[in-house]
């Protein structure tokens, strides 16, 4: 990398001769549009100036490469997350798959609303319930024998109101985005509440992330011999809870760098958000507003899924950038196009 008076005299000499020197690789100085599912505005302009900005050798706000952390959530930011989170969904198939080994989830809740249905019941239970879920169905198996419970869920299993696999409802401008990230050599990460194990069997195939970059929730594990090798058994029991305060620790631990751009759409995302703000140098906070009524969902500060209220607030208060569904989105999922 030239230091940036080297940069600019290089660059001017090299430009005589028809010749660039820009280590930038940027699509939009291409000459295409980096982010095409995005409407012209006020919000795509903040993340292209602001990537090109801390990419430019010459600016003061420059970052180098190493530093160039980017960190997404995943339920509702980068896939959607109504009418419930999609590894909800999966617990719940699993419950109706294991029922016959377990006789006692026809009288205990909230097997038994799982079981009838009974979605009403469901959602009458908090979140120490919901763990019982996850730890009855993601426990007592191994780590090769979990990932291939997800892949072959995720295979098969529809949402419920597209009729798509779940893979299907990522959003494209938001693929588009850790594309144009990417091509400006920062390192994106996943930080999800959702369990870290449930995500690495395929975000590199639908976001190009590599499983070593997803930072979430986890159970605790053994190393056992089974049939005489060496497997790692999960166990039913919390491990880290990788949302709200935990997620900075989560980066502090797994990433050890403080990213420069961070991306969340509810107040669980609120302090990765402001952990990233309060760093040195220029940096970009992005919230996720659900807008969209007819092409996904409304909501933000009442919803139980995804509550934005808190966040909301900051976000206006400081000028974090915010992006309006309904209006900033050209289309939402890749089958739009």
């Amino acid at each position: 990398m030239y230091p940036a008076k080297t940069y600019i005299i290089v660059n001017i000499i090299f430009q005589i001769f028809g010749f660039s020197c820009s280590t930038n690789t940027s699509t939009e100085l291409k000459g295409s549009d980096p982010l095409p599912s995005w409407n012209e505005g006020q919000t795509k302009s903040a993340i292209v100036e602001f990537v090109n900005d801390v990419t430019n050798p010459a600016s003061e706000n420059f970052v180098e490469v190493a530093d160039r952390i980017a960190t997404f959530d995943n339920d509702g930011n980068l896939w959607s997350e109504q009418p419930a989170y999609f590894q909800l969904f999966f617990a719940i198939d699993r419950v109706k798959q294991m029922a016959a080994e377990h006789p006692e989830w026809k009288t205990e809740q909230p097997f038994k609303a799982v079981l009838e249905s009974d979605m009403a019941e469901l959602a009458k239970h908090g979140e120490h319930e919901l763990l019982q879920l996850v730890m009855a169905t993601h426990a007592g198996i191994t780590t090769e024998e979990f990932e291939a419970i997800v892949k072959d869920w995720l295979a098969t299993a529809k949402h419920p109101r597209f009729n798509k696999p779940y893979t299907e409802l990522v959003y494209q401008p938001m693929l588009e985005l850790l594309d144009f990230l990417r091509a400006n050599n920062f390192k994106t990460f996943i930080v999800s509440g959702g369990g870290i194990e449930f995500l690495r069997p395929w975000v590199e195939e639908v976001y190009g992330i590599p499983k070593d970059q997803v930072v979430g929730s986890s159970i605790k594990t053994k190393l056992v011999l089974k049939d005489g090798l060496p497997v790692i058994e999960r166990l039913p029991e919390i491990d880290f809870i990788d949302d709200k305060e935990g997620k900075p620790l989560g980066i502090n631990k797994f990433i050890g760098r403080r990213p420069v751009f961070a991306s969340g759409n509810s107040d669980g995302d609120l302090a990765m958000l402001q952990w990233t703000a309060a760093g040195e140098g220029k940096r970009f906070m992005l919230y996720l507003h659900h807008t969209d009524e007819v092409r996904e969902w409304a909501y933000d500060r009442e919803s139980p899924v995804g509550r934005l209220d808190k966040g909301l607030d900051e976000a206006s208060e400081k000028g974090w950038t915010v992006i309006d569904m309904k209006n900033d989105w050209k289309v939402i999922y890749p089958f739009e196009k």
